[in-house]
């Protein structure tokens, strides 16, 4: 589309920002402007933000997984289970720790957008925002669960968990045979994102190292 004037203007996007970003952008200067918010209090929480990774919830499931009585308390409120270790959970009000066992299998999605326990994940992997898995979770989670290399069988059920800006889930995938005699520490290395997500399992003792 070309149009026909002799002034000059910016894009409305600057470079390879996209028109999210920039509207963000722009009510950021506004609130900051408008007295609401400090341009301090924004970096200091998009600095916590990109800090996060996928460690401190590994730590949470290594735990749950030597200590049963910690799992418990992990599955009855994960907030304050994190809070008990040292660890920041992140802004969600409510946050649920589910269990996969022999019988079920938990697969987490955001339909709407991307809500997710960043505060213990890290930021979310760009194939969890997509529009094709925000919906076919939903629709055909063991298609989805296959793609991602987990056979989940026909006497397994799958249940898929939305999150929301109100409740982030934590998945507790099911301890790897074969590591009773590893400690909490290298179990926390066994655990991964996807599997915390539901997509994945934890890696096998032999794959570490």
């Amino acid at each position: 589309m070309t149009h026909d004037h002799d002034h000059d203007h910016a894009p409305i996007t600057n470079g390879d920002e996209p028109p999210a970003a920039a509207r963000a952008g722009a009510l950021e200067s506004l609130l900051v402007e408008k007295g609401v918010i400090r341009p301090e209090t924004v970096r200091e929480n998009v600095d916590w933000l990109v800090s996060r990774t996928s460690a401190d919830g590994a730590r949470l499931v290594a735990r749950a997984w030597v200590d049963a009585e910690f799992k418990q308390r992990l599955l009855a409120d994960a907030r304050a289970a994190a809070v008990e270790v040292g660890l920041s959970p992140g802004p969600a009000p409510v946050l649920v720790a589910v269990e996969n066992t022999e019988r079920v299998h938990h697969l987490v999605v955001c339909t709407l957008c991307s809500c997710y326990p960043r505060g213990l994940l890290g930021p979310p992997p760009a194939w969890y925002k997509s529009l094709p898995y925000r919906s076919r979770a939903v629709a055909d989670p063991r298609g989805v669960l296959e793609e991602f290399g987990v056979h989940v069988g026909d006497d397994v059920e799958v249940r898929v968990l939305d999150s929301t800006a109100e409740m982030r889930y934590l998945v507790l995938p099911r301890r790897p045979p074969g590591t009773e005699r590893m400690t909490e520490e290298e179990l926390t290395s066994l655990v991964t994102r996807d599997s915390m997500i539901g997509v994945a399992q934890p890696a096998a003792p032999a794959t570490v190292g």
